[in-house]
């Protein structure tokens, strides 16, 4: 049976300005400049640098004007106001100089160098090897299997298949290994290497044969998965050293690299480069805060589509050809001028949001100790500035500061709270520090436990829980105790 109803739903939907605004404060300064780039070769109406004065402004401030007009049968009427695009009110300079803004103002680019890439190095060091016709093609296949970090990480019998295959190469794994021997000569040392086993006996061979180095090539090629345990015990045992013997050897070890294709100083990889979005000084032991001047752009809009419509309102004989222009200019002029507007308040959302972190952390920004840093939620600061959780998360993601203390980004400032035992709310990253501190400091001939270490942190206040103290220790990247034990 059909049934027919009515319901009522209250819902809340953004207009697509809203999206682009959203999108517009999430954008990182670097991003923000391409925008603005993009949207003025888009949009005609759209000008940067200063504004010249604009000579009719006054003159149409305050005419009325009616857009009705009767030319033989044909009535067209439109409901443009073309006043409020020529008067005062709604035409001024649209200059969005910041009242608060960092001197960073002008164009800065980081210069690359166009030297040769790390395949073109071990390609010019290949030429100088006396090979025949199928070694050279293999060898340079090798060359090109050879990642960023300086390994070739592939079967070899994949790389006879593959020679077939592409290169029409017909040859064997033997004939392979063979030509991949060469290859793992040249330079830097270890290259080529099929793991970090091989690639830290490739080193040690080059090294001059001492005794501590001989040792530490028989560590690496018998007992690598002892060494990579540290298992010293076993290690001393086996080879009947001494604790000073092992010591020398894992010296040796310790200064080899593990990746020797990141090293390379010709290697163009290029790098991100991080443009902070805001600055924070401390000036006479107060702190100030700026905006990166390359997020206050100079914008305003054309006055040749100003000029149209003064030659549309002035013109007694009015075209179907003439309102269909106007009509364009009249589009290219609301979003040149929500554009402006959408800046303005980007820079608001901005600056007000820092501003309120800024003041929440006030004590760790004046003295760059993370122990002072207090719980703060992306709800906190939504909570005093009166927006939406969304936009404050959209600044703190995606923005960096640069502080006294270095270049930061935004998001690292939040933290949640726990309870010492005092019942104070302390942040998880004030108890990170310090469980880091504990460590940096302990016995490396015997390092603490994740049992002993949440002893020490409840005898300093604050009652973790050893799975806690795990996560934590995971979190900062330090492995478990036996892996730090250095003898």
């Amino acid at each position: 049976m059909l049934k027919q109803q009515l319901n009522f739903k209250l819902s809340q939907k953004l207009s697509p300005q809203q999206i682009q605004l959203m999108k517009m404060i999430q954008l990182p300064t670097q991003a923000f400049e391409q925008r603005i780039s993009q949207e003025l070769e888009e949009n005609p109406a759209l000008e940067g640098g200063k504004e010249e004065n604009n000579e009719f402004d006054d003159e149409f401030s305050n005419d009325e004007y009616d857009d009705n007009y009767d030319e033989g049968n044909e009535v067209i009427e439109t409901d443009i106001n073309v006043d409020e695009y020529l008067s005062d009110d709604e035409v001024p300079s649209y200059k969005l100089s910041a009242n608060n803004y960092s001197a960073d103002d002008e164009e800065r680019q980081m210069p690359y160098a166009a030297g040769t890439s790390f395949t073109q190095h071990l390609m010019q060091q290949l030429s100088t090897y006396r090979l025949d016709e199928e070694e050279k093609e293999i060898a340079e296949f090798l060359v090109g299997s050879v990642d960023e970090s300086g390994y070739i990480r592939r079967e070899i019998q994949d790389i006879v298949d593959d020679l077939a295959f592409t290169q029409n190469v017909y040859t064997s794994e033997d004939k392979v290994e063979k030509v991949l021997k060469v290859v793992q000569e040249l330079d830097p040392a270890g290259v080529a290497a099929r793991d970090l086993q091989e690639c830290l006996l490739i080193q040690l061979e080059r090294k001059e044969q001492t005794p501590s180095v001989a040792l530490a090539i028989a560590i690496m090629g018998d007992c690598f998965d002892q060494f990579s345990k540290k298992h010293y015990k076993k290690l001393i045992q086996k080879f009947d050293i001494t604790e000073d013997q092992l010591r020398e050897a894992i010296h040796e070890i310790e200064g080899l690299n593990p990746k020797p294709g990141g090293t390379y100083s010709g290697n163009t990889r290029m790098v991100e480069h991080v443009v902070p979005d805001f600055a924070i000084k401390i000036v006479d032991g107060e702190l100030d805060l700026t905006l990166n001047g390359r997020n206050a752009p100079e914008l305003h809009v054309s006055h040749d589509y100003t000029n149209m419509l003064k030659g549309y309102k002035e013109s007694k004989d009015k075209s179907k050809a003439q309102k269909d222009a106007v009509m364009f200019i009249k589009q290219k002029l609301d979003a040149a001028k929500w554009f402006i507007d959408a800046i303005k308040q980007r820079q608001q959302t901005l600056f007000v949001t820092m501003n309120t972190i800024m003041h929440h952390q006030e004590e760790y920004f004046l003295s760059g100790d993370e122990r002072k840093l207090k719980p703060m939620i992306l709800k906190d600061i939504a909570d005093k500035i009166h927006m939406d959780v969304s936009t404050v998360s959209r600044v703190a993601n995606s923005k960096y500061v640069d502080t006294p203390y270095g270049t930061k980004l935004i998001k690292e400032f939040f933290s949640e709270s726990m309870k010492n035992d005092q019942g104070e709310d302390v942040s998880t990253k004030e108890i990170k520090k310090i469980l880091e501190i504990t460590i940096s400091e302990e016995n490396k001939r015997k390092p603490l436990t994740d049992d002993k270490l949440a002893k020490i942190l409840l005898e300093k206040g604050y009652p973790i829980a050893r799975r806690t103290i795990a996560k934590y220790r995971e979190q900062l990247d330090l492995p478990v105790a036996r892996l730090r034990k250095e003898i």
